[in-house]
């Protein structure tokens, strides 16, 4: 089976490199890859193109977004190119072969006003730019009609790029104190988690196609919930632990209104997941066993499912 990665040079990219090798083939592409071959602008429409006709892949799987929640209120057209556009062009072309996508979401397409796990079936009413870009992208690749799977997770973190977990650990290297946001409730989950679960509901779906044709919108996070300030504290008392801080810095709760940012953010936005364990098997970690695995390197040591 021939794979292309899109986004392979990103966080959760450089985690599926590691996996999907056991399905079949892999092709990594991304703006700097190191084959000319497989370089390319996911935002010129041309370049796309080109790319999946030449590699014709039996599977895509596109794990490049635009992810800067923020930058996107005033850089909408770069986010809607990335996030919006980009799922309805890989999905046309894929169409005409016959090949499947498996292309990722967000928890930020819901308003946060739910008291209960979002479900795969529960209304969608994105707050920002960043939430808006991704719905419109999971309904353009709908659109297409091609043999598909939209994987909403949320939180992602790692120790390898910019994320919440490294801003952390820096952070909290530098100060004693820390303030961070204690009402807005989520899911922390791994991009390794993340990566695991997706080759192996790849694995398991596409040996059902096309009897089972099994497509849409599945949830995909680690298990329970949390807050900011509470992932916070979980990570600063695990690195602790382990001797990896000298000193562990206070984090003090603050409320959104004391940390105003130019994107609105769910105040709840925690996911079901009872559907993907139904249809894939998937056992989600909890969210704290899951942050022991990424900070003792379990997910960077190995690469099997």
């Amino acid at each position: 089976m021939k794979i292309l990665l899109l986004g392979a040079d990103g966080q959760l990219g450089g985690y599926l490199h590691r996996t999907l090798p056991t399905l079949g083939e892999v092709h990594a592409s991304s703006r700097s890859a190191a084959d000319d071959s497989l370089r390319c602008d996911l935002s010129n429409p041309a370049a796309v193109h080109s790319l999946l006709d030449r590699l014709r892949p039996d599977l895509v799987v596109n794990a490049a977004a635009y992810t800067a929640v923020d930058q996107a209120e005033s850089d909408v057209d770069a986010a809607t190119r990335i996030n919006a556009v980009l799922p309805g062009l890989i999905g046309s072309a894929v169409a005409n072969w016959g090949g499947a996508v498996i292309h990722y979401s967000t928890d930020y397409v819901f308003d946060g006003t739910a008291h209960h796990p979002y479900t795969e079936d529960d209304a969608t009413a994105p707050l920002g730019v960043y939430g808006r870009s991704k719905l419109a992208g999971e309904q353009a690749l709908a659109a297409t009609g091609v043999d598909h799977l939209v994987l909403r997770t949320a939180w992602v973190y790692s120790l390898r790029g910019r994320n919440f977990l490294t801003t952390m650990l820096r952070l909290g290297a530098e100060r004693d104190t820390l303030s961070v946001v204690d009402d807005q409730h989520g899911t922390p989950t791994s991009a390794g988690f993340l990566a695991r679960a997706t080759t192996h509901i790849a694995d398991t779906w596409l040996k059902e196609r096309p009897h089972a044709r099994r497509r849409g919108v599945f949830h995909l996070t680690a298990a329970g919930a949390a807050t900011w300030h509470g992932f916070a504290t979980a990570i600063f008392d695990e690195v602790a632990a382990s001797g990896r801080l000298p000193t562990k810095p206070s984090v003090r709760p603050i409320a959104t209104a004391d940390y105003p940012t130019p994107a609105k953010r769910p105040a709840w936005s925690v996911l079901d997941t009872t559907k993907t364990l139904a249809a894939f098997g998937v056992v989600p970690p909890d969210w704290r066993s899951d942050l022991r695995k990424v900070l003792a390197g379990d997910y960077d040591a190995a690469s099997s499912t």
